[in-house]
């Protein structure tokens, strides 16, 4: 057994650690307006379910030399963010929006995605995703890194509006197979839902 001290090498090599440890991860597609009202988009695996009473989500939007990303601030600034869970259907799509664009390039656009409007929240969806959750921000959290230099920011939203595909929901549940959901190993590598199995917890 290889032991490691984090402290005794780079974040480069935890981060290396960590992606290459938490596997399957699953992904979200963000949607956020900026001020001057550009839809931004952008993937992110740092991301899972918080509670269920009330539902809310966590996304970990890492910064860049200390700089908060484009969705870390509309969040903040907007208030509301829309998640989309990453499928097989539009996943070549999706993986446009993570290239480096400025600030008033709407990704959506740029990857050929199609803008649809929210209920609860000011923030577009993206009609492609077969399941998007329309959030208002809780809370945001700057974490890691130093006092004066957080490492990320991490954003917690309550889930306001749940849009799901027809061919996905039965008797309040979704079909996972119909879902086709799409996760993120390390490196440029990406997984299908694969062969499932089922263990009844134990009483």
């Amino acid at each position: 057994m290889i032991v490691i001290d984090p402290e005794r090498q780079s974040a480069q090599d935890n981060y290396k650690l960590l992606i290459g440890s938490i596997i399957p991860r699953p992904i979200a597609l963000v949607t956020t307006l900026s001020a001057d009202g550009v839809l931004n988009a952008a993937p992110f695996s740092f991301f899972n379910i918080v509670s269920s009473n009330p539902p809310m989500v966590s996304v970990s939007v890492q910064r860049k030399n200390g700089s908060q990303k484009d969705t870390a601030r509309n969040a903040e600034s907007q208030g509301a963010f829309v998640v989309h869970i990453a499928d097989e259907t539009y996943v070549e799509a999706m993986n446009q929006t993570a290239a480096p664009a400025a600030p008033d390039v709407s990704e959506v656009e740029l990857a050929g995605l199609t803008a649809v409007g929210s209920d609860r929240i000011k923030v577009p969806g993206v009609l492609e995703a077969s399941i998007r959750m329309e959030c208002v921000l809780e809370q945001a959290l700057p974490l890691g890194g130093t006092e004066d230099s957080p490492a990320c920011d991490l954003l917690i939203g309550r889930v306001v509006r749940f849009h799901i595909a027809d061919r996905l929901y039965e008797n309040g549940r979704i079909d996972p197979d119909a879902l086709q959901p799409v996760s993120r190993l390390a490196g440029h590598d990406y997984a299908k839902l694969g062969e499932r199995f089922t263990l009844v917890r134990p009483e």
